[in-house]
C-alpha cells in the first residue's frame, strides 16, 4: 500500500499562516504526476513549528483532497507519548491510511523506552504505523532488535530508515523478513537501498520531481514487474544533483526555494529556519536545470 515514491509534503505558508489554497494545489500536483503516497506533517512539512491545530489541519486537507486516490501516512510523532497518541488517533479518525511516527527526540529514551512508546501508541490506535528512525535529528537510534519486538505488535508494518547505514537494510531483512516494509529516508541512497531489499522512499526530492522519482522507484524496486537496472541507474544519475541540492542547507529551505522556482509555492519557512543563501540558490537552480525541470 505504501511502496514506491512517497512525498514528504512541504507545508506552504502565506504571511506566516497556512496557505490552504496552495497546499491543495500541491496535493493534486502529486496525484497527477505519479507520486505513490502522501506524508503530511513530517519534518519536511515543518511539523516542529506547526501548532497542534495546524498539524491536524494539514492532515485533514491531505486526506480530504486525496480522496482515496493516494494513501496518506500522516506524520504524528512526538517526544511526548501522550501527544503522539492524540495526533495518531486524530489521523485515524479522519481517515488516514496510516501514521509515520518518529523516534522521540531530545528525551533520549533507552531501547526499552522506545519499545514502550510505540507500544502505547499501537495499543491506543488501529491504523498501520511506520517507524521513523532518524538518529541525526532525534539523537537516539532504534536497534534492529527493538524493531523486531515492535513488529510483533498488530499495527507496526515498517520503517523509514534515515540512518544512512545501508547495512541496516540487510540486517533488518534478515531479522524481520521481506514483509516488513523498508523505506529509505535518504533520497541519495535509494538505488542501493532498493537493491538490498528496500521497496521505496519517503522523499524530499519528490516534492519537485514527482514523475522522475516515481519512475525511478518503479525501475529500481526489485519486486516490481518493471524492474530495470539500466533505467534505474540512468534516472538516479539525473536525480543525484537534485538530492544533493535539496540538502545543501537545512531541509526544507532548499526544496521550498526549488518549489518557488517551479511556481509551486512560496519559499517562506518558519523560524528558526531561514531562506537559503544566494550561493545555495545557484546550486539548486543548476540542479533543476540539469534535471530539465526548468
Amino acid at each position: 500500500m505504501f511502496k514506491g515514491s512517497n512525498v514528504a509534503l512541504i507545508t506552504p505558508f502565506k504571511n506566516d499562516k497556512l496557505d490552504d489554497e496552495t497546499y491543495i494545489k500541491l496535493i493534486h500536483f502529486h496525484i497527477n504526476n505519479g507520486t505513490n503516497g502522501l506524508v503530511p506533517a513530517g519534518t519536511t512539512g515543518e511539523s516542529p513549528t506547526l501548532s497542534h491545530s495546524e498539524h491536524e489541519r494539514v492532515i485533514e486537507l491531505c486526506v480530504k483532497e486525496s480522496n482515496g486516490k493516494l494513501p496518506v501516512f500522516a506524520g504524528t510523532g512526538s517526544n511526548s507519548t501522550e501527544e503522539a497518541i492524540s495526533l495518531t488517533s486524530h489521523a485515524e479518525k479522519i481517515g488516514s491510511n496510516g501514521a509515520l511516527i518518529v523516534t522521540p527526540y531530545y528525551n533520549k529514551p533507552t531501547q526499552e523506552g522506545l519499545y514502550q512508546h510505540y507500544k502505547a501508541i499501537n495499543d491506543k490506535c488501529g491504523i498501520p504505523i511506520i517507524i521513523y528512525n532518524i538518529p541525526g535529528r532525534s539523537v537516539i537510534d532504534m536497534s534492529v532488535e527493538t524493531m523486531a519486538r515492535l513488529y510483533e505488535l498488530k499495527n507496526i508494518i515498517g520503517v523509514k530508515d534515515a540512518t544512512g547505514d545501508l547495512d541496516r537494510v540487510d540486517q533488518t531483512l534478515k531479522k524481520l523478513g521481506g514483509e516488513f516494509l523498508q523505506l529509505t529516508g535518504n533520497d541519495d541512497n535509494a538505488l542501493e537501498f532498493n537493491k538490498r531489499g528496500g521497496e521505496g522512499a519517503i522523499s524530499v526530492t519528490a516534492n519537485i520531481a514527482p514523475k522522475i522519482c516515481s519512475d525511478f522507484q518503479k525501475f529500481s524496486n526489485l519486486k516490481s514487474e518493471l524492474a530495470n537496472n539500466e533505467e534505474s541507474k540512468r534516472l538516479d544519475k539525473i536525480l543525484q544533483p537534485l538530492h544533493h541540492a535539496m540538502f545543501i542547507e537545512s531541509n526544507p529551505s532548499p526544496v521550498k526555494y526549488a518549489a518557488k522556482k517551479l511556481g509551486l509555492c512560496d519559499d517562506a519557512v518558519r523560524l528558526p529556519l531561514v531562506k537559503v543563501t544566494d550561493n545555495s540558490k545557484e546550486i539548486i537552480y543548476k540542479a533543476l536545470k540539469n534535471a530539465k525541470l526548468i
